[in-house]
């Protein structure tokens, strides 16, 4: 399992990296908000913790980020914080599970587990079109059985397009997907990140499978199940 962990205490980050490592879990670091919200949106997650009271940005806005981002691996709270406003406000925000400092780690681990096994049982692991294929849960895109080598955001837009097969969807639409709504980004990122995944998926199976629909957007022209 990839857990990303956002936590600013050393000390408690690396040990549960270390518990967390011995269970066969790959666990990433993270020591503040904006750190936290970058690696979430580049890294592929099966599950992150995130602790409400980070530097530079907050838990709180780490959630509504990464939420609005479009991202929907599970999320864990981790906080000395105890009171009820702080916990409602995380789990309105997109926050899956509430854990309050202290804790037994075999707790933390319990609920890591059956997180992920509620992801996996309502979230469609496996889009498939033509030649093409992704994994959800794993971040990872296959041609046939081989594995496409894609940055984060590459992947993102194919997921996103094949989950929206035969729609066309704006620049616009895939820029506040991959970024939020606040980001100021020009559409010219996301003209170069679909260039590039063309490229590798042409590379690996001989068709390029998204269209340019002048003046609106991008059309992924096989139907994917």
């Amino acid at each position: 399992m990839q857990i990303l962990l956002v936590e600013d205490n050393t000390l408690l980050s690396h040990h549960l990296q270390e518990r967390l490592s011995a269970c066969d879990h790959h666990v990433s670091l993270a020591a503040d908000g904006k750190e936290g919200l970058y690696m979430a949106r580049e890294f592929p997650c099966d599950v992150a913790i995130i602790d409400l009271g980070l530097p530079s940005m907050d838990g709180f806005e780490v959630i509504r980020q990464v939420r609005q981002s479009g991202a929907t691996f599970p999320i864990l709270v981790l906080t000395a914080r105890g009171n009820w406003q702080d916990k409602v406000e995380a789990l309105q925000l997109g926050a899956d599970d509430y854990v309050v400092k202290p804790f037994q780690f075999e707790e933390l681990e319990a609920r890591l587990n059956v997180l992920l096994r509620r992801s996996t049982g309502f979230v469609k692991s496996r889009i498939e079109g033509g030649p093409f294929v992704v994994d959800t849960h794993r971040k990872q895109a296959f041609v046939g059985e081989q594995v496409l080598n894609l940055t984060a955001y590459e992947y993102k837009i194919l997921e996103y397009l094949m989950t929206h097969h035969q729609q066309v969807i704006s620049k616009e639409r895939l820029l506040s997907y991959l970024y939020g709504d606040n980001d100021e980004r020009e559409a010219n990122v996301v003209e170069v990140l679909t260039g590039r995944l063309r490229r590798k998926l042409d590379s690996a199976a001989g068709v390029n499978p998204i269209d340019t629909v002048r003046g609106q957007g991008y059309l992924f022209n096989v139907a994917c199940h």
